[in-house]
């Protein structure tokens, strides 16, 4: 039996021990919460009441770019309208809205040159469109169509990945290829804060900063994955700093600002491409619709009064404020374009409408270069029923 003497002392070692740990958690957690509120300086130029907060980034744009990020941000809102009517209608597939995002998709598709590879997810035909493709083909692609998923040989474009977060993969692979052929250009990829989440967001930037591949890295952080919050998906701070474990630099940019946007996309398309490797980029905005034309209904999980918060710094409402100020915008001009917009929305499915019907064997001759044994077996099924 040991003497009181000796566990007395060993009650101090203990003590001691507990008191002077090695390693201080609470310490560096408060540092990672620190790191976090550096991240949460998003660059802006116009702020949310539709002031110029940098006037020589505002400086750095003529008129003529200033009416036509104006112009790209009323198509997008514009096309957004129309083809959720024609979702509602029953003529499309699926569709994922984008009403409110437009500053964060087309401020960033803009810095981006036609040979850059654009790898989008499902919320993404807005810059896919912009970058190549056209309205009828996303209608296409859309209703599951195969021709939905050729590009014009000018731009370099792939499908929106329906996958959450496996863009990211295929991106820094595509990335790492521009790098060994030596090409001047970059890949960007697109997911939104759900896909932050997922393994394959990690790997693919992981992987691009392993390689120092040129991939500029979009996370549009709409406030929900579906019917999930933001703060309860991570306790990170931001959605940026989780790129310094990667060893990738990164930054938040006003989502809701189309010229900050711009800027920032078009700083880290330089960045990338002089071979510096890739960079993270977290838009901060905010999808005022549904998530899909699937039917989620977003007041079982956010309240009305979050989202007239929202709608009060509408991107469109920022840089129309100054455009109308400067005599380049008015409200006549904004309606006859959207107007103009939505009819060729109109032609667009005329078109798609007459594109001939997929038939089951086609559709699955077409889901491999060459079909993998149990979809042969499929398609040798179903050819002999059609025989009889």
């Amino acid at each position: 039996m040991k003497s009181s003497s000796y566990l007395k002392e060993r009650n101090v070692f203990i003590m001691a021990k507990k008191s002077d740990p090695i390693v201080d958690f609470a310490e560096i957690r408060e540092k990672l919460d620190n790191l976090g509120s550096n991240y949460r300086k998003p660059v802006q130029v116009i702020d949310k009441d539709g002031n110029i907060v940098n006037q020589a980034a505002f400086d750095s744009f003529t008129d003529e770019q200033l009416v036509d990020f104006m112009k790209k941000m009323v198509w997008e809102r514009a096309l957004h309208e129309q083809t959720i009517t024609f979702s509602k209608q029953g003529r499309l597939g699926f569709y994922a809205p984008t009403s409110g995002e437009e500053a964060s998709e087309m401020g960033s598709v803009s810095a981006f040159e036609p040979k850059d590879f654009l790898w989008p997810a499902y919320r993404d035909l807005p810059q896919l469109i912009q970058h190549g493709s056209t309205i009828e083909k996303g209608y296409l692609w859309s209703r599951g169509h195969v021709l939905g998923n050729l590009y014009d040989e000018n731009y370099r474009n792939w499908m929106p990945q329906i996958i959450i977060g496996a863009q990211y993969v295929e991106a820094a692979g595509a990335a790492l290829g521009l790098k060994k052929n030596g090409e001047n250009n970059v890949a960007f990829v697109y997911t939104g804060d759900g896909g932050t989440s997922q393994g394959d967001t990690y790997e693919g930037l992981n992987f691009a900063s392993a390689f120092q591949a040129p991939l500029v890295a979009f996370v549009q952080n709409n406030k929900y994955a579906i019917s999930v919050p933001r703060e309860k998906q991570t306790a990170a701070t931001t959605l940026a700093q989780k790129a310094v474990a990667m060893g990738v630099p990164s930054v938040q940019v006003d989502g809701m600002d189309v010229l900050a946007v711009y800027l920032v996309a078009k700083a880290a398309r330089e960045y990338a491409v002089n071979g510096n490797g890739p960079v993270l980029i977290e838009t901060l905005t905010y999808r005022y619709g549904a998530h899909s034309s699937a039917g989620d209904d977003p007041k079982r999980y956010r309240t009305k009064e979050e989202e007239d918060e929202w709608h009060k710094v509408d991107p469109l409402i920022r840089l129309r404020k100054i455009l109308i100020e400067k005599g380049l915008w008015s409200d006549e001009q904004e309606s006859e374009y959207a107007d103009q917009v939505k009819k060729e929305c109109k032609e667009a499915l005329k078109k798609a409408d007459k594109e001939y019907k997929q038939t089951t064997i086609e559709q699955l001759q077409n889901t491999f270069e060459v079909p993998t044994p149990n979809i042969k077996e499929q398609i040798a099924e179903l050819e002999a029923k059609e025989s009889k």
